[in-house]
């Protein structure tokens, strides 16, 4: 996919705080674009900010277009962080905030990877939930592979459902099982809001919000 400029000077930012790493990526999308991921721990919420403030730099808050977050599935505690914050820029920017899928970052990052296998344009991916549970969703490339479109939309099952669900998608599917690294896909959490941002998609910070899944006092 050609990603065009968003204008001159201007940005996406993208946060992930799903997991104990906390993954930043910022991009204008005409070739100058940085991430890292730093493994934070229980220190996600009292560092973010301030590993957020040196990152960014050269840029400034008022250079950023838009606001990405990973929506989860993943922490609880860890996923509320992210999208808090988010929201909270966006508020005080003024600022679209996109909310996206842990479990769709992993697809498009696997097919931006060009790992897809001929005719696979499908992609399954699992991630182990509480109590034996497992998150899954189904995404499918779009025909010019400019974006995802969603089979199964993100929930959880148990095992034996999420078997079900796959044997009866009735596609030659790619299936991802995620189990560590979901920071290292901000990058494509950040893509796939660009995506969105270049459709003429403009959600309000207040419309993002966090996917759970799971009752957090149960986890």
């Amino acid at each position: 996919m050609t990603i065009k400029v968003i204008e001159s000077q201007k940005y996406g930012l993208a946060l992930h705080t799903s997991t104990p790493e906390l993954g930043l990526a910022i991009s204008n999308f005409a070739g100058e674009t940085r991430s890292d991921v730093w493994n934070l721990e229980r220190q996600v919420s009292s560092q973010m900010h301030q590993y957020l403030m040196e990152f960014i730099q050269p840029q400034t808050w008022k250079d950023l277009a838009f606001i990405a977050v990973a929506k989860g599935p993943g922490g609880f505690t860890g996923t509320r962080i992210g999208v808090v914050a988010a929201r909270t820029f966006g508020q005080q920017l003024d600022i679209p905030v996109f909310a996206i899928s842990t479990l769709a970052a992993v697809a498009w990052s696997q097919a931006e990877r060009g790992e897809k296998v001929e005719n696979k344009s499908v992609i399954a991916v699992q991630m182990p939930a509480q109590r034996g549970q497992v998150f899954g969703a189904i995404y499918q490339l779009t025909p010019d592979a400019s974006g995802l479109s969603v089979l199964l939309t993100d929930s959880v099952f148990s095992p034996e459902i999420w078997q079900e669900k796959l044997a009866n998608s009735h596609t030659n599917y790619q299936l991802i099982e995620v189990k560590s690294g979901l920071a290292a896909t901000v990058n494509s959490i950040l893509k796939l809001a660009y995506i969105d941002w270049f459709l003429g998609k403009r959600p309000h910070w207040s419309e993002a919000l966090p996917y759970y899944g799971q009752h957090p006092v149960d986890n």
